[in-house]
């Protein structure tokens, strides 16, 4: 493939159709974790992506989709470069991926601590830490429990909704 035939807004087109292998409703650019596309004057195409969580188990199998995806494409010189500087976080998923979270049945995270008053009535947002109230994504209450810090992966927590009772990940606020 030569070089000036494709776009950085290309490239990102095609890392759309690349989804999170533990949350497979995101792309990987729902996630927000590709961080630039680089075109190197030797015809290196260069990802960087930055992981969830330091450690993410997903890494591995993401930079491998990503160079299969692209060497298809006919790229021949592909590098995948992990940055943990500045760390992921959640304010880098876009809108739509916090949709498709809500809609698989995962609480997207919240754009800031929800805690709710002792009535239970009325949600406050806060910036100190306290127990972080979280919307059900299937019945949209408020009225939520955490049962664990972690849930199906690092990056979710387990809570369960007081009023349908039942259990769901949230995406952690990161």
């Amino acid at each position: 493939m030569i070089r000036h035939e494709i776009d950085k807004e290309r490239i990102y087109s095609y890392l759309e159709e690349i989804n999170d292998p533990e949350v497979p409703v995101l792309s990987i650019i729902d996630l927000g974790i590709v961080r630039d596309v680089i075109m190197h004057e030797d015809d290196e195409l260069e990802v960087v992506i930055t992981p969830t969580y330091t450690g993410c188990p997903a890494m591995d199998m993401i930079a491998a989709t990503i160079k299969i995806e692209l060497a298809t494409l006919g790229f021949k010189k592909i590098k995948i470069t992990q940055a943990l500087s500045p760390a992921w976080t959640t304010e880098w998923m876009s809108e739509e991926g916090k949709r498709k979270l809500k809609e698989y049945g995962i609480a997207p995270p919240n754009p800031k601590q929800q805690v709710c008053l002792p009535d239970r009535q009325v949600c406050e947002q806060k910036l100190f830490a306290a127990a972080e109230t979280v919307q059900c994504p299937h019945c949209n209450s408020y009225h939520t429990h955490r049962i664990s810090e972690f849930g199906s992966t690092a990056c979710k927590a387990l809570y369960q909704c007081d009023d349908c009772k039942e259990p769901f990940d949230y995406f952690k606020c990161h």
